[in-house]
């Protein structure tokens, strides 16, 4: 059974079984009854439409000529969708990154030839488009590669912690998560890592790296890097000019969209001193300024803002956008921190919607200064893949706040490393040893591969890290000799012959190049990676890396990547939960019955 036509429910909290439901029957049932629920509403035998009810709208999708009892069809319209939904426990998975517009493609994945409205064109009830709509992009996952074709790997780091939100969110509703929607390196850098710090301050972060063998494939070995950022001192740190921009479009007119954003951002208020200043646009429509930059002091002022926030209209994002550049810019702090917060549900379907008009608007206006930063809210509605483009390419982070202890960790735990850079566009580039590796494969970071050339082209963007943040990369590598190698030997030209002849015992070379967050000139930092960084085996890595490597094969497993195939949730539980360690917040405990959850989902 494909991704597509695969649907996974969750009978409450206690998991007391599972019911496998075969999405296309589940979702012909939803168009045809939109959300109604057997043996409560009723589901009377199908009855031949007459010319009248043909052309009705309410009718979405049925086997040709026929549509749903009308007491059925009534109900579901009196019944609030939410209710309907809520009446089986969870929704079934989200479906595969374009499979919505399959759906009104193709109506017969549905088991319904045409749709009865007088267009002949489909329409999915509200309650299945609901289950549609949320977007993220889709990906492949890295593969293995051989070093004697392709010896070096190039990326820019990630710090956001959208996908691993989204990814609580789908288990705790009783569903797999999307794979599309799980970034392997999002759920690694949800957590944070004691790694050493550099002997001086003179650079902004330490690079720790340590090679052991790998957990699921006793033939390849995991090269691990983990950097270290500094964490300024809160008496020491910038002045910060912060531009709330806030999406109150009638689809944040939900407990978990507008209601929770304003708790969210009271709570970063608390943050915040007098070096500070604060400013509000909304946008529903059209945008409008709310409060004009104002010190953080004044905080029943600033409350008050927040609290007159009410939903309602279109989604006029781009205009938003421009009109909170223009409060930054009114606000700027030189020296300081200058950024945009963009709080939103969904898409910006009003004004400039494109994701490279977007890209190009947010870029302009980076190279000020100003940078941009997103949290997301809610679902259903929710442009992962966009929000992603704003975060990326504007010097900020991408967070998913699903719950107020989500923003609680985000924007109050950690403050500094979300608002405060203190390295921006850091790039990662390795060169692998031929004499000693065979093969490798980057663990995650699919959507932030760079060229290799783009390495020293300081014009191109790449990651920050924030103040205290700890930044974890992971290969898989395979050593030559290996039974694990995937590549056949090459049989003609002299690399083959070559590659072994350099003498040297590394299995590869660590360039790592950043910015400090006032200057437009890279800085270099090497690490060779030889042998003596080899541990001999996995108990032999701190706890920090132990763990780290444990939610890699997590996010790994819930992509259905290959290598992990064979490796079990209690093997992946087993080597978390012998890496807890110190666990204040209780987010690793967390993760703990998340991997358990997942387990009971996917028998």
């Amino acid at each position: 059974m494909t991704a597509l036509t695969k649907g996974r429910l969750m009978s409450g909290t206690a998991i007391a079984g599972i019911l496998a439901v075969p999405l296309a029957g589940y979702l012909a049932f939803m168009v045809m009854n939109d959300g109604a629920r057997p043996g409560l509403m009723g589901s009377g035998p199908m009855q031949f439409a007459s010319d009248e009810t043909r052309n009705s709208d309410d009718i979405i999708a049925a086997p040709k000529g026929y549509l749903p009892e009308p007491r059925v069809v009534r109900e579901a319209e009196e019944r609030d969708q939410a209710t309907a939904l809520a009446d089986y426990a969870a929704p079934p998975a989200p479906l595969p990154s374009g499979a919505a517009q399959r759906l009104r493609s193709e109506p017969s994945m549905l088991g319904a030839p045409q749709a009865l409205v007088g267009d002949g064109s489909m329409r999915l009830s509200p309650s299945v488009e609901r289950l549609v709509r949320d977007r993220v992009e889709a990906f492949e996952t890295n593969g293995i590669r051989s070093v004697l074709q392709d010896p070096v790997s190039t990326f820019s780091i990630d710090v956001d912690t959208a996908s691993y939100a989204l990814m609580r969110r789908a288990l705790m509703e009783g569903r797999l998560p999307d794979p599309d929607s799980v970034r392997v390196e999002e759920l690694i850098n949800y957590f944070s890592y004691a790694y050493p710090l550099p002997a001086t301050r003179e650079t902004p972060f330490g690079v720790n790296v340590a090679v052991a063998p790998t957990p699921w494939n006793a033939d390849t070995k995991l090269v691990h890097i983990g950097i270290q950022g500094f964490d300024v001192e809160p008496e020491t740190r910038p002045a910060a000019n912060l531009v709330f921009l806030i999406d109150v479009s009638g689809s944040m007119d939900q407990p978990d969209k507008l209601p929770l954003l304003k708790n969210a951002f009271r709570l970063l208020l608390d943050r915040l001193d007098e070096r500070d200043t604060i400013s509000i646009v909304t946008y529903a429509g059209n945008a409008g300024t709310v409060l004009e930059p104002t010190k953080a002091t004044e905080r029943e002022t600033i409350l008050e803002a927040i609290d007159g926030l009410e939903p309602g209209g279109s989604t006029a994002g781009a205009a938003g956008i421009e009109e909170a550049y223009r409060l930054a810019r009114k606000g700027m702090v030189e020296g300081g921190v200058n950024r945009v917060m963009l709080a939103t549900d969904g898409d910006f379907n009003v004004g400039a919607s494109s994701d490279d008009e977007l890209k190009r608007m947010i870029e302009e206006r980076r190279d000020d200064g100003i940078f941009l930063s997103v949290f997301g809210f809610g679902k259903g509605n929710y442009n992962d893949q966009l929000m992603q483009v704003l975060a990326q390419n504007g010097n900020g982070t991408a967070a998913y706040i699903d719950t107020l202890a989500e923003a609680q960790k985000t924007l109050v735990e950690e403050a500094g490393s979300t608002l405060f850079p203190i390295a921006k566009d850091v790039k990662i580039q390795v060169e692998f040893n031929p004499a000693t590796v065979a093969e490798y494969r980057l663990i995650g970071y699919e959507t932030r591969a760079l060229r290799n050339e783009d390495f020293n082209n300081d014009r191109v963007d790449a990651g920050d890290i924030g103040s205290g943040h700890s930044v974890t990369a992971i290969y898989e590598i395979t050593p030559v000799g290996s039974p694990a190698v995937m590549n056949d030997p090459l049989r003609y030209g002299e690399a083959q012959e070559t590659a072994t002849d350099g003498g040297s015992d590394e299995y590869a070379f660590l360039k790592l190049r950043y910015k400090l967050p006032d200057e437009t000139d890279s800085h270099l930092m090497t690490t060779p990676i030889g042998p003596e960084l080899d541990r001999g085996s996995i108990a032999g890595l701190s706890t920090d890396a132990r763990f780290s490597i444990a939610v890699a094969a997590f996010g790994q497993k819930l992509r259905e990547t290959d290598a992990v195939a064979d490796y079990s949730w209690d093997a992946i539980r087993e080597l978390a939960a012998g890496a807890r360690g110190e666990d204040p917040f209780g987010y690793r405990s967390e993760f703990l019955r998340l991997v358990g959850l997942a387990d009971v989902l996917d028998r």
